[in-house]
């Protein structure tokens, strides 16, 4: 079976996790904040604040820009639930801005029309590992005296025009197992902004910024310094693991480009795709991965439902129509793109395809 992830996690990761428990110290220390630094220096902010989770990360961000009850925040309706549900947490309302059908990210030609006199923050998707259209989105903001918030949780060091995602506004990235690296569960805060740093670092912490004096409401959203010591680890890999992903996406673009009904992801210029998902477009989207699951290749559909589609959201009264996330919730399909890949596997992916082609 060919998964469509695998974690990389070898002996260096262990040496660093049994030191961690050997020292006694093993909730949030040193190792935390070294991880922070080192972060820093990856995502080109002056400030990292690590968390439990990549929707920890989410929702501290918005809670640190004073997102509220009564508040809007224009998002992607094309993205894991927890993009929006962080914005449910804090008592706001998602506002869902449909997607472009190439990137898979907010389109930001129709951005614009969903702003109001409640709109506080717009929160794009960095989705699959390709950076949103920042230098527009930018703009919009900027006009309308925004806030943004990153959803960066599966684009670990793409760039736009040369500069890291997460540090166009408050970034927000997610160490879940399957992510191009991971503490095992974790996630992490990235600004540029002291003021709102600073905000985090009490919202993780039940409110504290010293000792024993809680100054606002808070939460433990501490990480660990056992899952730290595994970030710093794979941080030292990400470099490797994404010119790895990245080959190997070239090699499965260069293979199914010429299949027919095969449509296969687009890096639009001046981006750094970082391929956290490898995913391809077509009509005959659960034959095919029915096909390749038969054969031993592992597949995901990231999404098949739409957020505003979802039985939650519908509760909630959403009834939008967003013709592009709806349409591409029908066609994409992941397929493995990890970097212990070999050469062979790409290759038995690409035939595999072909030959379902051709028999159909």
């Amino acid at each position: 079976m060919i998964p469509i992830a695998k974690p990389q996690i070898d002996e260096a990761e262990v040496q660093a996790v049994t030191e961690v428990l050997r020292s006694g110290i093993i909730a949030q220390g040193q190792r935390v904040a070294d991880f922070e630094n080192a972060f820093t220096e990856c995502s080109g902010t002056e400030h990292a604040i690590a968390v439990n989770s990549g929707t920890a990360a989410l929702h501290a961000a918005l809670l640190a820009h004073g997102i509220g009850e009564g508040d809007e925040v224009i998002t992607s309706p094309f993205s894991f639930i927890a993009t929006a549900n962080s914005i449910l947490y804090t008592n706001a309302r998602p506002v869902f801005s449909d997607i472009e059908g190439k990137t898979f990210n907010l389109d930001p030609e129709q951005i614009s029309e969903k702003i109001t006199s409640k709109t506080k923050a717009i929160m794009p998707v960095h989705l699959y590992g390709h950076p949103a259209e920042m230098k527009i989105i930018r703009e919009i903001a900027e006009d309308h005296k925004l806030a943004i918030i990153e959803d960066a949780c599966q684009a670990h060091g793409a760039k736009y025009d040369g500069k890291t995602v997460g540090s166009f506004g408050t970034g927000a990235f997610s160490f879940y197992p399957t992510k191009n690296m991971t503490t095992s569960e974790g996630g992490i805060i990235t600004s540029n902004d002291k003021k709102i740093a600073d905000k985090c670092r009490m919202i993780r912490n039940h409110g504290s910024s010293q000792r024993y004096l809680h100054g606002i409401l808070g939460f433990n959203l501490r990480m660990t310094d056992i899952s730290a010591s595994i970030g710093l680890v794979q941080l030292g890999k990400l470099g490797n693991y994404t010119a790895q992903r990245q080959q190997n996406a070239k090699k499965l673009t260069q293979g199914l480009e010429t299949i027919e009904g095969i449509t296969c992801p687009e890096v639009r210029e001046g981006c750094e795709h970082v391929f956290h998902q490898y995913t391809i477009r077509t009509q005959e989207r659960d034959k095919l991965a029915e096909y390749l699951n038969h054969n031993g290749i592992g597949t995901g559909i990231h999404y098949p439902i739409p957020i505003h589609k979802q039985p939650l959201y519908q509760e909630l009264g959403y009834a939008d129509e967003l013709p592009e996330s709806e349409k591409a919730s029908a066609e994409v399909l992941s397929l493995p793109v990890h970097p212990q890949l070999n050469e062979s596997e790409i290759d038995i992916i690409i035939n595999t395809i072909r030959q379902w082609s051709e028999e159909k």
